[in-house]
């Protein structure tokens, strides 16, 4: 069954386009070419293709055909609360077996129109919609990928009044302003409308105390702060209900992959502020953004004009933003979420949005991929009963630092611990169990062009009850022993590689790793030992606890140095 509002010109020029991105990632790909160009400039406007903006009730409507032409793997859907004039967000679901959380297989969304005025996100959302339901009943095995082992969830506008606002001031006015309908039908922006949990983390951060992870209760935080919007709560508690892995929040005005977090420790407008997913959340921005067909181009005009053209940037280090849905994420739920600019103006013209969709396509799909990084498996009892809540804690090989934030078991005693490339010690803590150990290497391959698509591996942990006697760690430790002795043949980690990711651990607000290219070894030595002396006794020893025994040697002399210089 064919999409009956879908012209066939667009689906053959998805399959032109999806092909022409597989290929464009391999070695030949200069043999081949869209053959279709007459054709797409002899398109009539509006009612013979599907490339113009869709108002409200139009774009229900193609989320409703693409749910009838693929009803077996589609779901339509509704958030708990409508807009402020009553317009409901509508969510289309596509997966095997809709409607159901299947234990083992990851949680995807992509959000967009957040900000009214910011539409290119929505129509790309509604095509990647078209997309997925055709190229699966074409057996593409991208698709078929997806749709087994992944259940995705779009919301193709968060805030479809102020969409509507932006469009009539369009109609009025020949062209759209930067900011009519960019707040709800409030007045409110909603990327500045979720609660402050970044002042919460700092705070946590400073006196080495509290949690690290889901911070509020939701209903507590909906019941206690007034101000939140009924598109915010609608989304705050999907976010609960649903144990959403990856996710992008689609924007417009820019054209960069914004990763957290967003809000600065300083208080600065713009100061690099890394979370301690840092490593991973770059490697997510860039798989983005390199699989665009231009965000990556080091070439292309900026924005700005007058600025850079970036591929991808940390959120305070391009502007600090408070109360965003990115850090929200991040910070309240297991899901990790970046921020994507589509494009220098909000509002393009219906004729541009072809050529922007054969930008996004290939990313699009690329970073619905990436739910499968990392490592995934099931927490049980020796009775093999599901645990869950437990806390999956995770510890940098190569460093032997921490990455401080846990994600937890979800009902099912399934996990999912999206991690960049790299060595780690992973540990789970339950209550009610003694803490079980893995030691792993992670090399993440998986992206639009490979040869075959696989879920990320799996960790299984059998955990024993605290009331019996622990069980034998000694085969866990000597796997450990033997992935660091690999750590030191391959990666040969030198005394400033380390000395830089630790003093980051230390102080973050310090953007070590540009400040040491004009500092000496012995000098960033000096630092360390400067920034251990702030600790407490006890944090200080459990630092040094982590650290190589050589390493540890050199950091004793450079203090014993310092001191005798005083």
């Amino acid at each position: 069954m064919k999409l009956t509002n879908v012209p066939v010109l667009f689906v053959i020029l998805l399959s032109i386009h999806v092909a022409h991105n597989l290929a464009s990632k391999s070695d030949n790909s200069h043999n081949l070419k869209v053959q279709d160009k007459e054709d797409v400039k002899a398109m009539p406007v509006e009612e013979d293709t599907i490339f113009f903006h869709h108002e409200f009730e139009k774009m229900v409507e193609l989320m409703d055909e693409v749910h009838k032409a693929c009803p077996e793997i589609t779901r339509l859907y509704n958030l708990t609360e409508p807009s402020v004039e009553g317009r409901n967000l509508t969510v289309l679901e596509i997966t095997e077996n809709p409607g159901v959380h299947i234990p083992g297989k990851p949680e995807f969304k992509y959000v967009g129109n957040m900000h009214g005025n910011e539409v290119v996100g929505k129509e790309m959302l509604l095509y990647l919609m078209v997309a997925m339901c055709e190229e699966y009943k074409k057996n593409s095995p991208l698709a078929k990928f997806i749709v087994s082992q992944t259940r995705v969830h779009i919301l193709p506008s968060m805030n479809p009044d102020g969409w509507q606002k932006a469009f009539m001031k369009k109609k009025e006015n020949g062209e759209a302003d930067w900011l009519t309908g960019r707040s709800n039908a409030n007045d409110v922006d909603l990327n500045r409308n979720f609660p402050d949990l970044n002042a919460k983390i700092y705070e946590n951060e400073r006196e080495h105390k509290g949690r690290n992870n889901h911070l509020v209760k939701v209903d507590k935080a909906i019941a206690m702060d007034k101000s939140l919007q009924p598109e915010t709560r609608a989304v705050m508690r999907w976010l609960a209900s649903v144990g959403f892995v990856l996710s992008a929040n689609l924007h417009g005005g820019d054209l960069v992959a914004n990763y957290p977090y967003d809000e600065t420790r300083s208080g600065k407008s713009q100061e690099y502020t890394a979370c301690p997913d840092d490593h991973t959340f770059v490697y997510l921005a860039k798989s983005y953004a390199y699989f665009h067909g231009t965000m990556a181009d080091p070439h292309r005009i900026p924005c700005d004009k007058g600025g850079e053209s970036k591929p991808i940037t940390n959120g305070g280090s391009w502007y600090s933003v408070a109360k965003g849905m990115q850090d929200y994420n991040y910070l309240n739920t297991n899901c990790f979420e970046i921020t994507l600019e589509l494009g220098c103006d909000k509002f393009p013209p219906g004729s541009e949005l072809e050529s922007l969709w054969m930008d996004n396509a290939a990313a699009l799909f690329n970073y619905i991929l990436q739910v499968h990084i990392g490592v995934k498996g099931f927490i049980q009892a020796l009775d093999a009963t599901p645990v869950a809540n437990a806390e999956i804690k995770v510890v940098n090989l190569a460093s032997g630092l921490p990455i401080d934030h846990d994600i937890l078991s979800l009902e099912d005693g399934d996990y999912y611990r999206l991690l960049g490339d790299g060595y780690y010690k992973i540990t789970v803590h339950a209550q009610g169990f003694h803490n079980a150990t893995r030691c792993i290497r992670v090399t993440n391959s998986i992206h639009v062009g490979s040869e075959d698509f696989a879920p990320a591996p799996r960790v299984d942990f059998a955990l024993t009850p605290s009331d019996k006697p622990a069980p034998d760690s000694a085969e866990a430790v000597e796997a450990c022993n033997e992935l660091w002795f690999e750590i030191q043949q391959e990666t040969q980690l030198d005394d400033r590689d380390l000395l830089v990711s630790v003093l980051s651990y230390l102080e973050p607000s310090t953007k070590w790793s540009i400040v040491s290219g004009e500092l000496s070894t012995v000098k960033l030595y000096y630092y360390l030992a400067q920034a251990l002396r702030r600790l407490q006794p006890e944090e200080m020893r459990e630092v040094l606890h982590l650290l190589p025994h050589a390493f540890q040697e050199q950091l004793e002399m450079v203090i014993a140095a310092t001191m005798q210089n005083k």
